[in-house]
């Protein structure tokens, strides 16, 4: 997304932020092929028989981001880490779901993805990966949220650091100890 549009976004969740529905309106075609990117994103991850596709879950994760009253949107970016976080819980809420239907049809091989060095993630390894993501973030609530923003919302390394307020190189840092941790982890419970 465009800097005027990353700027024109951030106006609008602003206004709408002051009551301002017209401004949700503007925002909407503006946020959702970004929201769709997300999706997409994690979605490639799962199973090739997943039941949930992006375009379902970006509407499930707009109906639930428009419900959002006590939020204060700061910018763009703000927005999109809400999103990612929403996007997390349904997916582990699906994967729970799924997991719980086919419980006891055997244990699921793990595999490795090679772009950002955590697991491809089906059913039974996203609830493994979102306990494991659990235990880390009591730890290191840091660490915790940098793993939600790369991983599930596919924010680069620059926009996690914008985020949550802290430089580039940290979250370089903990990215990977959070990714080494989560691996032993996910290995040990395999």
């Amino acid at each position: 997304m465009s800097g005027e549009s990353g700027k024109d976004v951030t106006t609008l969740l602003l206004d709408w932020g002051k009551g301002d529905a017209a401004a949700l309106d503007q925002l909407a075609p503006l946020v959702y092929d970004e929201l769709r990117r997300i999706a997409g994103h994690y979605l490639r991850r799962e199973r090739p028989d997943h039941t949930l596709q992006s375009t379902a879950l970006v509407h499930e994760v707009y109906l639930k981001l428009i419900d959002q009253q006590r939020v204060q949107w700061q910018d763009r970016d703000h927005f999109f880490a809400v999103a990612s976080q929403m996007i997390r819980r349904i997916l582990v809420s699906h994967a729970r779901a799924y997991k719980a239907a086919k419980r006891g049809a055997g244990v699921t091989k793990l595999l490795f993805d090679e772009s950002i060095g955590l697991p491809s993630c089906e059913s039974a390894e996203l609830v493994a990966l979102d306990d494991a993501l659990k235990s880390l973030s009591q730890m290191d609530p840091q660490q915790g949220r940098i793993v939600e923003l790369r991983f599930f919302g596919g924010l680069s390394i620059d926009a996690t650091a914008k985020i949550l307020q802290i430089s580039p190189a940290t979250v370089k840092r903990d990215w990977n100890v959070a990714k080494a941790w989560l691996y032993r982890e996910l290995a040990r419970s395999a």
